[in-house]
């Protein structure tokens, strides 16, 4: 099978190459990949002990072509997304992948395609495990830098869906876009007032704010009030102060049932999915590189259809 490996430990030693096609243990599943989300992890989410050549990736969608005789919940021909990340057998990038039973799996709508699927799993499981850590309440106001992109996209939405006030920061080109989503402030990061503009908009500081970006986590810090809480999703490591709670994403956060009610929405058009754009397999490298300059508008997908 054609899949975009890591060849070797050094940082971008990544090349499409053909390998052989895993072979599925009792509790996998081996899927037909059909369309990979691309994210800025995918080359160096890794795991500890790797045979190279190691396929990249964590998240897909496509079709199950076998399963392994303790599989109960997925059957040959279902039509699923998925993510899959740091397993021994490889990630996503491939025509092929060895997924576990126990990963974070989603049965795709009829009405939704594969390419949709696969921007779904990775922003929707992280946005909503972050918001899990914030306990605000109808009214309260949240902060999210960096805020175009494909966890942003959603993170808008489900915050203005809880009735939450709702600023974000971004280019000015992406300004029109996050208010179209819901935002009611919108900032330019790169200007040197954003911060007293927030000020401006919430004197005594906004409840919370999600930090997505990197080097976000700190700056953020400065517009939330005392008591409030900045979760960082770039794994910035912040110094507490004022009473506010710095944290991590909860990654025990289990949110898996609203992950699939999710990808249904999304399919009922509750909730907006936006994919900049899509590219065909043999172009990964592109949209890898693409996705790591972070200034891309919802999510970019690679095709294999």
């Amino acid at each position: 099978m054609k899949a975009f490996v890591k060849r070797s430990d050094a940082p971008d030693d990544i090349l499409l190459e053909e390998i052989r096609v895993p072979v599925i243990s009792e509790d996998e599943l081996l899927v037909r990949v059909k369309a990979v989300g691309v994210g800025i992890h995918d080359s160096y989410f890794l795991p500890q002990e790797i045979h190279y050549p190691y396929p990249i990736g964590v998240e897909a969608a496509g079709i199950v072509e076998e399963i392994g005789s303790l599989v109960t919940h997925h059957k040959k021909g279902d039509r699923i997304a998925f993510v899959s990340m740091m397993q021994p057998k490889g990630g996503t990038w491939a025509e092929f992948a060895a997924v576990q039973q126990d990963s974070l799996i989603l049965h795709i709508p009829e009405n939704m395609d594969f390419k949709e699927a696969a921007a779904v799993p990775v922003a929707g499981n992280t946005v909503l495990r972050a918001l899990t850590a914030l306990h605000l309440k109808e009214g309260d106001s949240v902060f999210i830098a960096g805020a175009s992109g494909a966890i942003g996209t959603f993170a808008i939405q489900f915050a203005k869906a809880r009735g939450w006030k709702v600023a974000g920061s971004a280019s000015p080109k992406n300004h029109d876009y996050m208010k179209s989503l819901g935002a009611d402030k919108t900032v330019d990061y790169r200007d040197s007032k954003w911060a007293h503009e927030i000020r401006e908009w919430m004197p005594n500081g906004v409840d919370a704010a999600i930090a997505i970006q990197p080097g976000t986590g700190t700056e953020s810090m400065h517009i939330v009030k005392d008591g409030g809480t900045v979760i960082t999703i770039s794994g910035d490591r912040i110094e507490p102060e004022r009473g506010i709670t710095a944290a991590f994403v909860p990654h025990k956060a289990d949110v898996r049932d609203e992950v699939k009610e999710l990808i249904q929405e999304i399919a009922d058009g509750t909730y907006q999915l936006v994919i900049e754009q899509t590219y065909p397999f043999e172009q990964g490298l592109e949209a890898l590189q693409k996705t790591q300059t972070r200034h891309a508008r919802g999510k970019l997908v690679l095709t294999l259809e």
